[in-house]
This record gives C-alpha cells, structure tokens and sequence, in this order.
C-alpha cells in the first residue's frame, strides 16, 4: 500500500485541481473525503500532503482562497483560478498521456 501512495503521490496536484474543476469549491477535509469516497477508501490523502500542496497551488496563482463562517468556525474553501483552469486541463492532459504509455507498457505482448 505505501507503493502505492508513493504513485498517487506524483499526481496530487492533478487530483485537488480536477475536483475543483468538477465542485467549484472545496475546503480541505472535503477534498481528503471526496479523494476516499471516489476510490473506495483505496487512496487516503493526509492533511500533511494536501494542505502543503494547496499552500503550493496557491502560492502559484492556481488557486483562490475565501474564508466564510460555517457553524461558528471559519472555513478556508479554495477554487480554481483562471490560470488554474488553464494548468488543470494540461495537467489532465499530461496525466491521460501518461496512464496511456503506462498501459501500453504493461499490456506489452512480447512476439
């Protein structure tokens, strides 16, 4: 399973982008919880690889951050930004590329 985690790793910021992209906004535990429940609780994100990861983002100019009160406690939620928008599809596209090869690699049938 570490392995593993070490693969989904490479394609983390892919991962938050998309889910941006796909619910406007999100606020971290929503995305840890929307990452378990798309992949049957197979890939689990902790707090200390996402939150260093949108600090990241944001720093970048990917992402936008608005605070808003929810219960008596201020929420951070993030969105995509113009430019974000624009790195997300790339990255997609660079991540389908890759799945591709991968694949192609793997299903190599020798003659």
């Amino acid at each position: 399973m570490k392995k593993q985690q070490q693969l989904y790793k490479g394609s983390l910021n892919a991962i938050i982008m998309r889910l941006l992209e796909q619910n406007g906004k999100m606020y971290g535990y929503e995305i840890t919880q929307k990452v378990k429940e798309i992949t049957a609780g197979e890939m689990n994100l902790t707090e200390g690889a996402l939150y260093p990861a949108l600090h990241k983002l944001e720093s970048e100019g990917f992402l936008d951050v608005e605070m808003e009160r929810v219960d008596g406690r201020v929420r951070k939620y993030y969105k995509l930004t113009a430019s974000g928008i624009k790195e997300t599809n790339h990255l997609i596209e660079e991540l389908d590329n890759f799945i591709k090869n991968m694949q192609s690699i793997v299903n190599l049938k020798l003659t």
